[in-house]
């Protein structure tokens, strides 16, 4: 079985290999390929995670968790959810898949700290809000670590909100497939998130970010109040901001190869965190992914500290933004049923005919 059955490098992949990659990792690859600036990594992919079920006997014990269980039951699902994470560490990796994420971690860099995210075939899709469903580790070093957090990641996909989540959409549960996202980690000054629209109203002549301090984390989990910042899409100019008081940030802790929440004091924290030219730049990033992308997006980025100024920007997820293009759809749909009921109606009802 040849190395690319089980990994596949960034630079590799295109949006034609979703099915194995899953949405997060096909962003990636999509990215990459565009000449966006992105980490470097690579997908640990589906064929992977079949792998961990199918070779260590995974997939028939949870088969047999799942017949039994009754989604309608909350302490039964979170039981069976426990069950099934359980059953995924108590196995090791198939040697050939080991082997192949090993490698490719070296080639990357020896003990380089990375990010270890999943990216269920599920996830970033239009009409599938995936995001943050299943785990994120972050600054992982070592290939053993690698090794352990792919493998937790995979178990991520079988908690009681994901699997409950995934019955409400009729998404099926064994079918679902994950693949993981393997990438260097980003030291970040500032990171946040950009939408093509503004997520208030629906409005696509703004550009909306959102910035703070340090890793993006805090800023998508809504720990922190990030400054807020309103550009106008085709003239770029910034029409509105909201600097806000930034009480943390969390930042690398390399001797502890991990990363910690720190309090941010004085001045800084009530300070704009990104300047005006870095606005425009981010705007400009995330406006270059909606024209590759072809509708609206939702982008995390950030600025890395230890790059220079003007190669410094990096794209770290783009995914479809989700809440008005389903409105969107929807009054479509709508008008167009009321269009064919108008239709409808004329046939049933002709002039002339006296209905």
């Amino acid at each position: 079985m040849s190395d690319t059955t089980f990994i596949l490098p960034f630079e590799a992949i295109s949006v034609a290999d979703h099915a194995r990659v899953g949405g997060k990792c096909a962003s990636l690859g999509d990215m990459t390929q565009a000449g966006v600036a992105v980490p470097p990594g690579y997908a640990v992919t589906t064929e992977a995670y079949e792998a961990m079920l199918n070779e260590t006997g995974l997939r028939a014990e949870i088969e047999a968790i799942l017949r039994r269980l009754d989604y309608d039951d909350v302490d039964a699902l979170e039981r069976a959810a426990q069950a099934i994470q359980i059953r995924f560490r108590s196995h090791p990796l198939p040697t050939a898949v080991e082997a192949a994420i090993r490698t490719h971690y070296r080639r990357l860099g020896e003990d380089l700290p990375v990010a270890v995210r999943s990216s269920a075939t599920a996830e970033d899709l239009p009409d599938a809000s995936f995001a943050g469903q299943q785990d994120t580790y972050l600054w992982v070093m070592g290939a053993d670590s690698v090794v352990e957090k792919v493998r937790d990641c995979w178990a991520s996909l079988f908690t009681a909100r994901a699997m409950a989540y995934r019955e409400k959409n009729r998404l099926g549960q064994i079918e679902v497939l994950m693949s993981v996202a393997v990438q260097k980690m980003v030291n970040a000054r500032v990171a946040g998130v950009a939408m093509t629209l503004d997520p208030l109203n629906g409005d696509r002549t703004r550009i909306v970010i959102d910035a703070s301090y340090g890793l993006g984390e805090l800023v998508v989990s809504g720990v922190v109040t990030p400054d807020n910042f309103s550009v106008e899409k085709v003239l770029m100019e910034i029409v509105d901001r909201r600097i806000s008081d930034k009480h943390l940030e969390l930042l690398p802790d390399p001797a502890a190869r991990t990363t910690v929440e720190r309090e941010i004091e004085g001045p800084r924290r009530k300070a704009q965190c990104l300047s005006d030219a870095e606005i425009l730049t981010v705007a400009r990033l995330a406006k270059t992914l909606e024209k590759i992308k072809g509708c609206p997006q939702d982008v995390e980025w950030a600025i890395d500290a230890d790059l220079p100024e003007g190669e410094n920007l990096l794209a770290l997820q783009a995914r479809p933004e989700t809440v008005w293009s389903q409105k969107a759809v929807a009054k479509r749909r709508v008008s167009h049923a009321t269009g064919m009921m108008g239709i409808v109606g004329a046939l049933n009802n002709p002039i002339g005919s006296g209905g």
